[in-house]
Order: C-alpha cells, then structure tokens, then sequence
C-alpha cells in the first residue's frame, strides 16, 4: 500500500463532512487536486499570465514555454512519437466527439459500421449514434459476458469488414472492467478499421503506452487524474490528424487567411482554435509530474488491493450487490453496487451523513444500467489518496444504513 503521507498532499481531505473525517471515493467522478498542481496554476496566474504564441514579451515566452512543456509530459506520459500528435481539449468528450466529427463525417458512408459496446459512457455513445444516423451508418454492439467483461471472440463476432470505427473505454466507469485494448485494435485494424479509447478511466490509474496499443486515437480528461477541470486530451496518429479538418475555426489555429479562403496551422495547432486553455495544461502537467513521481504502476496495485480489501468486506454482507467483476485483479480501483431495496441516492445520502462520498445514479452509461437490470447504482472509487481505513468507513457506513432503512 502507498504512504498514508500522501493524503497530506491533498489539502481538501482534511476536513469533516457532517461531523465526520471527509472519506471521498468518488474520484472516477473527478478526482482531488495536490497541493502541486494547485500551486502550479497559481504560480502561472500570479506570475506568468499571459496568452500563448502571439506576443514577444517575456510573459507571453514563459507562458508559451510552460504551455508548450506540458504538451511534452503528455507525449511522454502516454509514449506518443511527437507533440504533433497530442491536442489539448475540454476533455475527454469534446475529443471523443472532434474524432466523431472530423474523422467520422470523412470516412463514414451509408451502410458502414461504427461498433462500441455496453458498457460505454454516454460520451462514446452519443457522438457515434449522430454520425451514423447523419451517414445511414450501423451502429453495432459487443455483448457482453455475464460478468461485465469483453470476450475477444464476442468482438470478432462483431467487427466485419464493414467495419470502419471500433471505439470503447479502456476502464469501465461502472463496472471497473478493464478491457483487451491491444488485442481489440488488432482485431479492428485487422478489418481495416480505426480504434478510438475512452481513456478517462485508464490515465489516471494506468501506465499508457498509445504506441504499445498500436490505438489510433485516444481521449482522456486531467480532472480525473489530479489535474484541473476544463483540460483533456486527444491522442492521434500524426497521419490519421493531417487528413482531419479543423471542427472549431478562428483565431490561433491559422495559418493565412484570406476574404474567400483560409489554411491552417500544422498540427497540433490547427485543432486548438482561439486563446488555449494555458492554466488548464500546466495544472495538467504538473498533475503528471505527481503521478510520475508516484509511480503509475503503484498507483495500480495500491488500487488493487484497495478494490480487493472492499469486495472482500462488502460480499459478507446480506442483501449487497457487487456488479462486474468477481476478481479483484480483472478490475480497476471500482466498487459499483446496490443494496436491497434501498435506492442508491437515499443510500448515498446516508453515507454522506456520516462524511462519506460516492456516486450515486446511473452514471452516465444509462445503456448499461438496461444490461444490469436497474436503474441506478451506488459506486466506490478508489484512488492514491484512499486507505483500507476509508474501506472499513464505507462498511460500517453500509452497516448502517441497512440498519435505517429496515
């Protein structure tokens, strides 16, 4: 297990909900920001302020520097070959849906393929169900095993040469399920189609390696992994991003403009119209650096063991559901659960009253709710933050609320 000392980098923890010391476990939803990337967004409004890429002057230089070096710890954080290939977004659904809308609108035609499955969240669901009923395309789906994993003989069931776009979450965000990301991009390519991740569950909780995964675009959000909301990030390969147009136009992403005609940046410029999201990418950086320091592959097995710890507690109890994954070692830092009769909001708000977080609906991914057979769930995330103490919190917490409602 990682040091309890690390809590102490994440000023908000220390305070009581209710009465009670704060147990936050609902860091899929976003996750709690150190001291480090706070310090570091303040230092850049404080000292730094100014817009990127334009001016000569020395703020506009070390805000560039600083914006244009946080490009750089996400290449290396996810191992892409250039900057080129890294475009800083709103997050993970704004990228998802840029993929959508530039990528997808070029290359989809009438009676193409577009496959996912169902367990994805509404943002790898709704830009592919507006692009296939704008190209006459087919939307398609994994089924998935009972358990709430991926079989990749259900994905070559699915995926046809049809097929142009395969896209799916590389972590479930209800389920905790980790999905075969390598193998299915061999099997999409296979096909002749590309391969769109939902990372905003994996980057914050796994080493990323987009050259590994052979994957032809990938999207995450800094919020969910230590940094500030409002900045994410679309991974491409540098050729797939040349043959894209621009889906936002104006200021920043030019390269001439003319009365009747325009041309654009080179990447990644050219995807990044008007004044950038500069604080959001140096919090983001530095969220990368604390992570790093870490280490990823810590933080995953610390994450483990905390999902492990929890299921073991929580199977002992009578009338408690735990949906996804039996095996600690197939899921992520995710808990996702329903207790008997007692709705997962009036659940959650119990455990609030005794200064304990989680989730509560059906976050998100409404189609997979249908697949579960319920409306709504409760869910426990984990992250570097969390104890087997904030474990045992949440047990007892269960324990009474069981006792209230009966």
């Amino acid at each position: 297990m990682l040091s309890k000392e690390i809590r102490n980098h994440f000023p908000i923890l220390d305070q009581e909900i209710n009465g009670h010391p704060l147990v936050y476990l609902d860091s899929a939803a976003t996750s709690q920001k150190p001291r480090q990337v706070i310090e570091a967004i303040s230092d850049y409004y404080l000292f730094n302020n100014a817009n990127v890429h334009r001016g000569v002057h020395t703020l506009g230089n070390r805000a560039t520097d600083q914006y244009e070096g946080a490009r750089d710890k996400v290449r290396k954080f996810i191992n892409a070959k250039s900057t080129q290939e890294v475009i800083f977004t709103r997050g993970t659904t704004t990228a998802l849906n840029m993929v959508a809308q530039s990528y997808g609108r070029a290359n989809i035609n009438e009676g193409d393929e577009i496959v996912i499955t169902h367990m994805e969240h509404h943002s790898n669901i709704i830009p592919w169900q507006q692009l296939a009923k704008e190209k006459g395309a087919v939307l398609k789906y994994i089924v998935l095993e009972e358990d709430g994993t991926l079989s990749l003989d259900k994905v070559r069931e699915t995926v046809t040469d049809r097929t142009k776009i395969v896209s799916m979450m590389y972590v479930s965000n209800v389920l905790g399920t980790m999905n075969p990301i390598k193998e299915v991009t061999e099997i999409a390519h296979a096909h002749g189609a590309v391969m769109v991740v939902d990372g905003a569950q994996a980057a914050p909780h796994l080493k990323l390696d987009v050259q590994n995964l052979d994957c032809d675009f990938l999207a995450f959000s800094g919020h969910k992994m230590c940094g500030p909301t409002g900045i994410g990030v679309l991974y491409g390969k540098k050729d797939l991003l040349n043959e894209m147009e621009p889906v936002e136009f104006g200021g920043e992403m030019i390269d001439f403009v003319g009365l009747y005609d325009s041309t654009w940046k080179e990447l990644p410029w050219k995807f990044e119209g008007g004044t950038p999201i500069i604080a959001g990418a140096i919090g983001l950086g530095a969220a990368i650096d604390f992570l790093e320091e870490i280490g990823l592959d810590q933080i995953e097995r610390h994450e483990h063991e905390l999902a492990g710890y929890a299921m073991e507690k929580m199977s002992s109890m009578d009338g408690l559901s735990i949906y996804g994954p039996q095996d600690p070692d197939k899921r992520a830092g995710i808990v996702t659960f329903n207790l008997d009769n007692v709705h997962p909001h009036d659940l959650a708000t119990v455990l609030d009253m005794n200064g304990i977080a989680v989730r509560a609906g059906h976050h998100c991914a409404q189609p997979l709710m249908k697949w579960l057979e319920c409306s709504a769930t409760a869910r426990a995330s984990f992250y570097v933050y969390n104890t087997k103490e904030d474990v045992d919190r949440l047990v007892e917490g269960l324990r009474i609320a069981k006792e209230y409602f009966q």
